[in-house]
Formats: C-alpha cells, sequence, structure tokens
C-alpha cells in the first residue's frame, strides 16, 4: 500500500519556477508606492502571503492594501506569463494520477490567480481540488489554505501529504497535523526547511515523484 494517498501542493517554488514575474511585479509595485527596489531583498517575498509582504514596509493597512492592488494588477497583467513549470513536473504529476492519488494545490496564491497559470501551463487537468487564498484577509496564511483544503470532504480519511519548498508550508503543514515533504529546487534552503523535520527531501521533480510512491 501506498503510504500516501493525497498530496498538497505548493505552487510558486515547487510546481512553478515564478521568480521571475514575481521578483518583477514586487519591483513594480515598490516603485509605484514611492520605495526603491534596488535596496529590497525580493527573494524574501517568494511564497510568503502579499499582506505580510507588504506590511513589512508599510505600517499603515491602506498602504498595505494599495500595494496589494498594484501588485495584483501588474500579476495578472503580466507576472502570471513570466513563469514555467520546473522540468519533469508534469510527468511528475502523470505518475501520481495514474496511480490514483488526490492531487490539490495548497498556494498562497488566491484561487482566482493560480487557476489561470494552471491552466496556462497545461497542469490544471491533474487536480482535483484548486485550493488558494482569498482575495481578501479571510484566508491569508498558508496554514489557512490547507486548511480550508482539508475542509473538502473528498480528503477524509485519506493519508495526506503537504509538498513546498519555504518554511510557510512546513509550518502550515505542522500546524494541520501534516507531514511535509521539502524540495530543494525551489526557493528555500536547506536551513531554512530542515528545523522543520519534513519527512521527504527531493532534489529534483523525478525523486520527488519516486518518494510519493514509496509503498510502506
Amino acid at each position: 500500500m501506498l503510504r500516501y494517498d493525497a498530496v498538497l501542493f505548493d505552487v510558486d517554488g515547487t510546481l512553478i519556477h515564478s521568480r521571475p514575474g514575481i521578483e518583477n511585479t514586487f519591483a513594480y509595485a515598490f516603485r509605484q508606492m514611492g520605495l526603491d527596489p534596488a535596496g529590497i531583498d525580493l527573494s524574501r517575498y517568494l511564497g510568503p502571503p502579499l499582506r505580510w509582504s507588504f506590511a513589512q514596509h508599510f505600517s499603515r493597512e491602506e498602504d498595505v492594501e494599495r500595494a496589494v492592488d498594484i501588485y495584483r494588477e501588474r500579476y495578472a497583467r503580466a507576472g502570471m506569463h513570466e513563469c514555467t513549470l520546473y522540468p519533469g513536473v508534469q510527468q511528475m504529476l502523470a505518475r501520481l494520477k495514474e496511480a490514483g492519488l488526490f492531487l490539490a494545490t495548497a498556494t498562497s496564491k488566491p484561487r482566482d490567480v493560480v487557476l489561470p497559470i494552471l491552466k496556462e501551463q497545461n497542469i490544471l487537468p491533474y487536480f482535483d481540488l484548486v485550493g488558494g487564498a482569498s482575495m481578501d484577509k479571510s484566508v491569508d496564511t498558508k496554514t489557512a489554505v490547507i486548511r480550508q483544503d482539508l475542509a473538502d470532504s473528498r480528503l477524509a480519511g485519506r493519508r495526506i501529504l503537504m509538498v513546498g519548498d519555504r518554511q510557510d508550508d512546513m509550518k502550515g503543514a505542522a500546524d494541520c497535523g501534516l507531514p511535509a515533504a521539502a524540495v530543494l529546487y525551489g526557493y528555500g534552503s536547506r536551513a531554512e526547511l530542515e528545523p522543520w523535520h519534513p519527512v521527504l527531501w527531493a532534489e529534483n521533480t523525478t525523486a520527488l515523484g519516486d518518494a510519493i510512491l514509496q509503498a510502506e
């Protein structure tokens, strides 16, 4: 019997190399808000929720919300197209589906934002559930996204694994009582992820698929 029969996937840094679109859009938003992005480490914001990211620079809630709106406008127009699948992602997802696993996303991107990206990258059909953040603050952390996924009755009683590349993914899994797999080809480092004691490590998507499909 397989160790897991359902997998929740982070998207940015796990399925999709989205750094160019995200960093370009953050730079645009910071310039629009009067800050010079040259002095900002944009890699910090590959993964965390938008509002948290902008709150590191703006203390007023109205400024944070304005920055979020600016970001989303540019991302929908250009940023979402500045990304590519990691090598082997489509093949890995196909293997997991053929093995009968339930596949879902658990991304900090709002569902309405990630759906067209998954479609454009030709991987939407592999997912039984597309889980993501809300446009407002109601579902705005990785923990909240995972909890929302777990409320789907189709996941009841399943052996579920969370897969991600950043500590937000590991924390979300831990908060929800799920084991987590850490991928090392994304945006996080082993040093960032190791304190969360992931049950699996993967250097590439082939290794990730092999590990997930390992029998007990």
